[in-house]
């Protein structure tokens, strides 16, 4: 039996050998594994006793900062090698975060860890050659089995990378600022030159058409006036308006083109009936048409069609158009002019003529300045500017200009807009006043006007046309304030108001006039050379009844001086009725 037990034994010992052998490989295992990370290259492993010497300093730690572990080791602390001044910064900081009183040292270094705080920070190592290594450095308390501290150990990397990428970070968002900065200055420098651009074009519009005013409107009086001019003086007379008109015509588009390109053009969008303002366009160029012989009919679309654009500019760019057709026509040729809808909710006005149409090359160039339709040996006056500010202005709006041309067959020029729903009724477009049944007849009865005007010319003007009407009696003021006074003592029925007046400006006149219970119900007319687009919104939102700008058209003015007089009797009457009424 003991034999038996023996050799049931022997196993047991195979077994222990295994174990061991197991428990072996373990070891060397975790030994390889610890050796290679004390003998990484990548991070530096300084470990340290309690008092923060230096105990084991790897080859990590060795390549970055350049001493050998025989020159550390049982003699210095990191410490030692760390930047000062970041240390003492670092102490004061944690003095301020616990409240205590720490001295900059090794002490700082391992503050946290000491007290069980999870402590990862940055932190630059001065190197042995004399560099400076930045590193992030993670800092963890050595305990023994009885949860003493031993030592303590700091883990390094080179945050060299990191800190090169922060600092052209930063060097990328200094040079932003710098480039904003710039950017703001540059904008405000444009925005001011946009802003002196825009007040020299006003000034230059009013200065070259308070001239002109006088020019043509002397013009139109002689023109009309009795006893009729001679054939010579009719001859001189045409020659004057004709040239006059034609000088008008180009400072607006001169204007127009300057106003578009430095963005200060305005628009009011509203909703417009095509037929009606067609029919507008075509009353204005019928002169044009007399003279001409061309024959201009226009083919009424099935169903109204409305488009929502700004009423003046569309005005101008179908006068431009259909000026064109008419110019640049055959004799005894035709223009048609037609409405249709095109998709996209748009509608396209077309003006077909039957000239001598255009070839593919100068229609490549048709909208530059100056391009006279290709005309470059044609007697008819033009500069080609009116096309391009005919282009800008549509496409402002939102819509698109084209035109088809068959080398002599015609052109088709054509314009669309945006369609829109009907009238708009709240669109805030004065509306002609008609007279109530009790109004007084025409010539029955004296009636009032004051002109208030500084400069001679206009104000003999003026003076020349009212003349005409012998039931219209003319009170004069030279400026603001005395055109006040008058206006109070003579209670007139009308008053014509230029804006560019000494002392006191129309516009402030106005508003005064306006805040006056005796003088409120008048109308002012405006009679400025200020024809900007803003300064004519401007004029009517302060309140003038219309706004004329010159040079006057004779006819325009007479027909707006009788709209006011019958705005006026209506307010009149509209008060008797209120003072009557029980």
């Amino acid at each position: 039996m003991k034999p038996a037990k023996l050799q049931a034994s022997r196993p047991a010992a195979g077994s222990r050998s295994a174990v061991e052998a197991r428990r072996r490989r373990t070891l060397f295992k975790t030994g390889a594994l610890q050796s290679a990370i004390l003998n990484s290259a990548n991070f530096s492993s300084i470990a340290t006793d309690d008092k923060g010497v230096i105990q084991l300093f790897n080859v990590g730690a060795e390549q970055m900062l350049g001493y050998a572990a025989a020159d550390v080791v049982n003699r210095i602390t990191p410490a030692d090698f760390s930047d000062p001044q970041e240390i003492v910064l670092r102490a004061q900081a944690l003095s301020a975060e616990f409240g205590l009183a720490i001295a900059p040292g090794f002490e700082t270094l391992v503050f946290k860890a000491s007290r069980g705080i999870e402590d990862i920070y940055e932190l630059t190592y001065l190197c042995k050659n004399g560099s400076r290594l930045p590193a992030v450095v993670s800092v963890t308390a050595l305990r023994d089995a009885q949860n003493a501290i031993i030592g303590f150990l700091l883990i390094g990397t080179d945050n060299t990378a990191r800190k090169r990428v922060e600092a052209e970070q930063a060097r990328l968002d200094r040079a932003l600022r710098e480039t904003n900065v710039e950017l703001q200055q540059a904008k405000i420098t444009a925005d001011n030159a946009n802003q002196a651009k825009s007040n020299f074009l006003s000034s230059m519009s009013h200065e070259l058409r308070s001239p002109l005013n006088a020019i043509l409107g002397f013009a139109q009086l002689l023109d009309s006036g009795s006893p009729a001019p001679t054939p010579a003086q009719k001859d001189s007379v045409d020659q004057i308006l004709h040239a006059g008109w034609y000088l008008l015509e180009l400072i607006n588009e001169i204007l127009d083109l300057a106003l578009i390109e430095s963005g200060k053009l305005s628009l009011s969008l509203e909703s417009l009936s095509l037929a009606d303002m067609l029919s507008e366009c075509q009353a204005m160029v019928e002169p044009q048409i007399r003279k001409s012989g061309i024959r201009v009919s226009f083919t009424a679309p099935e169903c109204p069609f409305f488009v929502k654009a700004d009423r003046t500019r569309v005005k101008q760019i179908f006068v431009n158009l259909l000026s064109n057709a008419i110019k640049y026509n055959r004799v005894g040729g035709t223009v048609e002019i037609s409405c249709s809808a095109r998709p996209g909710d748009r509608i396209r006005v077309s003006f077909q003529d039957t000239g001598e149409g255009l070839s593919a090359a100068k229609l490549a160039g048709l909208f530059q300045p100056f391009n006279r339709l290709g005309q470059e040996a044609g007697v008819e006056e033009g500069t080609g500017i009116g096309l391009v500010v005919c282009k800008q202005l549509v496409e402002l709006m939102g819509g698109r200009i084209g035109v088809d041309s068959v080398v002599g067959v015609g052109s088709l020029f054509w314009v669309e807009l945006d369609a829109t729903l009907g009238a708009d009724v709240a669109n805030g477009v004065a509306l002609p006043l008609i007279l109530a049944g009790n109004a007084v007849e025409h010539g029955a009865t004296m009636r009032t006007v004051l002109c208030v005007e500084d400069n001679p010319a206009n104000l003999m003007l003026v003076s020349r046309l009212v003349a005409r009407r012998p039931d219209i009696h003319l009170l004069t003021a030279k400026d603001g304030r005395r055109g006040i006074e008058v206006a109070r003592a003579a209670m007139p029925e009308v008053i014509l108001m230029d804006i560019n007046l000494p002392g006191i400006s129309g516009l402030t006149a106005l508003a005064i006039l306006a805040g006056d219970p005796t003088t409120s119900h008048i109308p002012v007319i405006a009679l400025s050379a200020n024809a900007m687009p803003r300064d004519i919104e401007k004029g009517l939102q302060a309140g003038f009844f219309r706004y004329l700008t010159k040079p006057i058209k004779v006819s325009e003015f007479m027909d707006t001086l009788d709209l006011a007089l019958e705005a006026a009797q209506l307010r009149a009457n509209g008060a008797d009725n209120l003072a009557t009424s029980p």
